[in-house]
């Protein structure tokens, strides 16, 4: 399928906003371990990321979401291409302490992001190591624990927490470093749904309420439907991008690449193919629950 042309799907203000991450024409490959040749993953990506912006990344196992991800902050350097971090050349090693301080990482696994015995000293932690000064930390880390919900428990033992708790905790210690943008690579793989829903809230408010980038790879749909944006990698290459409205739309397309849609969506299209007049935008379950008693009515 095509790309979405996501430009004039934009608001004026999005429009205009600066672009925090650049990807161009990324090409990527991993060294062999033995004689085989590299094993290229990535073949000429070009993706904008701009300031504010929500963005969920998604595509199958293997796909190169994470690979992609990984060159946001300069753990990965390009085989190929280019990548810009605020306008900073990723593989300019003069520029690698400003570009991780641009953008943060949270993975997978909460537990090999903490490393102190106490909740405010893990926070603590990056922005000790940025040299930020003593008089300053209190307050940082306050902000930090405040913005994930998590400051009652500043004193508690990280292992002690619930997997959703522990992911905030992670969260914190990245926000504490004051970052401009955060990838989240599958923050809620590991988590119950109500840890999943904790973590969910937890970004959502940092990307309304302090303007932070957000980037979130997910296999779950329903936190891709929040996003702003939904850019699909297949076998490393842009498969399609847009509003989740436009990309969910083309469930087929979805199907055919190994990703699911939303349930909402799901019904809607099934309600659609029994003869019931229902949008084909529908992501939420509310927008599908009001799409059915317009239905009804008609």
């Amino acid at each position: 399928m095509e790309n979405i042309n996501i430009t004039s799907d934009l608001s004026e203000k999005d429009e205009g906003a600066e672009i925090q991450i650049s990807i161009q024409d990324l090409y990527f490959e991993y060294e062999s371990t033995d004689d085989s040749p590299p094993k290229e993953v990535l073949h000429g990506v070009s993706i904008d990321i701009r300031k504010g912006e929500f963005v969920a990344l998604l595509g199958h196992n293997g796909s190169g979401k994470s690979t992609i991800a990984k060159h946001m902050n300069a753990i990965l350097l390009p085989s190929g291409g280019k990548v810009y971090v605020a306008g900073m050349d990723t593989t300019d090693d003069a520029l690698l302490t400003d570009i991780r301080r641009t953008v943060g990482m949270v993975f997978q696994n909460p537990d090999n992001q903490l490393v102190a015995t106490i909740v405010e000293e893990d926070v603590a932690f990056g922005p000790e190591n940025l040299g930020v000064p003593s008089a300053e930390m209190r307050q940082i880390v306050d902000d930090a624990l405040k913005a994930v919900g998590m400051y009652e428990y500043r004193r508690h033992a990280p292992h002690k927490l619930s997997g959703g708790q522990k992911q905030r905790v992670a969260i914190a210690g990245i926000i504490a470093m004051r970052p401009k943008c955060i990838v989240f690579d599958e923050p809620t793989a590991m988590l119950d749904p109500r840890g999943r829903q904790e973590v969910m809230d937890a970004i959502d408010r940092l990307q309304k309420e302090l303007g932070i980038t957000v980037v979130l790879i997910t296999h779950y749909m329903d936190e891709a439907a929040k996003a702003d944006r939904v850019i699909i990698i297949n076998d490393g290459k842009l498969l399609t991008q847009g509003r989740p409205s436009q990309v969910f739309s083309h469930i087929d397309m979805l199907r055919e690449h190994h990703l699911d849609v939303p349930q909402p969506t799901e019904l809607a299209q099934y309600l659609r193919e029994m003869g019931y007049d229902i949008p084909e935008d529908v992501l939420t379950p509310e927008e599908c629950a009001k799409a059915i008693m317009a239905a009804k009515k008609n």
